[in-house]
């Protein structure tokens, strides 16, 4: 692949020396909302037509065969029990692509969408903001030069860590680059003010001057929520071409296929596993109905591996042509796009910086979270 240099304007570094690095994202608490009183099955669910027995309370989301290995417990739930309600977590669980996923895109489950925009299996998305190409075009040049940098700052060492050191950097420094937001706004850490207005943030003053710059830090700052969430998936999308060498090298030599690679680990591991919801009135699903008002856990992370819908799904593969995977949004979702982009640029500079880039021997990536999972280190021998 040859290395095209970034636009000449520079994206602002974070505060401090030359080589300092932005603050890493701390892992939020996980969010898990348990309605009050229903630590066993809630009061009615028998007299619903159709409804499973609960859960005795050993098999849970939150037990130590889910949190060892969720794939595994997932696929028994798929099998075995398509709707049971987990008394721990004071929700149904619901697995089955079959069921996740029109649950997700319709209207009889209740719940603010975590972030700024759009989430798994969302249908319509949530933003009436209509960003214009020229802003799309603008905040991709500020997110190459960014990841260039960053790739760079690596390409020399001996053994580098992708997860604290690139993928959670390269969104929200893009983010707080374009929009004129300060690190700790961009990771959740503060509610003030921009640090200077949008129409004063570098993309729109260096780069985007005269090109419509302001529309880019709009852009950018409507899908600040989402940086965090970003940098998760990016360093599953590392983990899995680095576990794929063969893969690794076909999208090296053919660039236009890290849309493909970044949508199959969208599917494969989704940084968002579970969608917290309530239903508005009885839902029926597979194996049941959930009753209304009852608190359900639709399993994403379950749906995206389920072999109904995707074969192999265990395996990654670039080349999957089956549609449907639950991921971040619609096509046409800012937030989506903007994401789509930043892994378009993560990849290619990390490959033209780093010719011999593969894993830390004897290293194997691990996921770890409960709501959102990803890889928390990633050690790579960039040369």
């Amino acid at each position: 692949m040859t290395t095209v240099e970034p636009p000449a304007p520079v994206v602002a570094e974070p505060p401090g020396p030359a080589v300092t690095e932005p603050p890493v994202a701390a892992e939020p608490p996980i969010p898990v909302v348990v309605p009050p009183g229903t630590l066993a099955a809630p009061a009615g669910t028998r007299s619903v037509p159709g409804a499973p027995a609960p859960s005795t309370g050993a098999f849970s989301l939150l037990g130590p065969a889910a949190r060892r290995d969720p794939y595994a417990f997932y696929r028994v739930l798929r099998e075995e029990h398509p709707l049971l309600w987990d008394g721990r977590l004071g929700a149904w669980l619901v697995g089955r692509y079959a069921d996740v996923a029109p649950a997700l895109g319709g209207d009889g489950l209740a719940g603010a969408r975590g972030g700024s925009c759009c989430g798994p299996g969302t249908v319509r998305c949530a933003q009436e903001y209509a960003a214009p190409e020229s802003a799309f075009a603008l905040l991709r040049e500020v997110c190459a030069r960014t990841a260039y940098v960053l790739a760079r700052r690596l390409a020399d060492r001996q053994e580098a860590d992708l997860v604290e050191e690139f993928c959670r950097w390269l969104p929200t420094g893009t983010i707080a680059a374009a929009a004129g937001l300060p690190y700790a706004a961009v990771l959740g850490r503060s509610d003030g003010p921009p640090s200077r207005s949008r129409a004063e943030a570098p993309a729109a003053t260096d780069v985007g001057r005269g090109r419509g710059g302001t529309g880019v830090a709009l852009l950018a700052a409507r899908c600040a929520g989402q940086a965090v969430l970003t940098g998760r998936a990016l360093a599953s999308l590392m983990a899995n071409l680095l576990d794929n060498p063969e893969q690794l090298e076909l999208v090296r030599a053919v660039p236009a296929l890290i849309g493909q690679a970044w949508e199959e680990s969208l599917r494969r591991n989704p940084p968002v596993h579970v969608v917290l919801r309530r239903a508005r009135h009885d839902l029926a699903v597979s194996g049941g109905t959930i009753p209304a008002g009852a608190a359900v856990a639709l399993l994403v992370g379950a749906a995206n591996r389920d072999p109904d819908r995707f074969a192999a799904p265990d395996l990654f593969d670039l080349h999957r042509t089956a549609p449907g995977a639950l991921t971040l949004g619609p096509a046409h979702c800012p937030g989506a796009r903007v994401a789509e982009l930043q892994a378009e640029c993560a990849v290619g500079a990390l490959l033209d910086a780093m010719p011999g880039l593969r894993r830390a021997d004897a290293f194997e990536a691990t996921e770890s979270g409960l709501l959102t999972r990803a890889p928390r280190r990633l050690l790579v021998r960039p040369c």
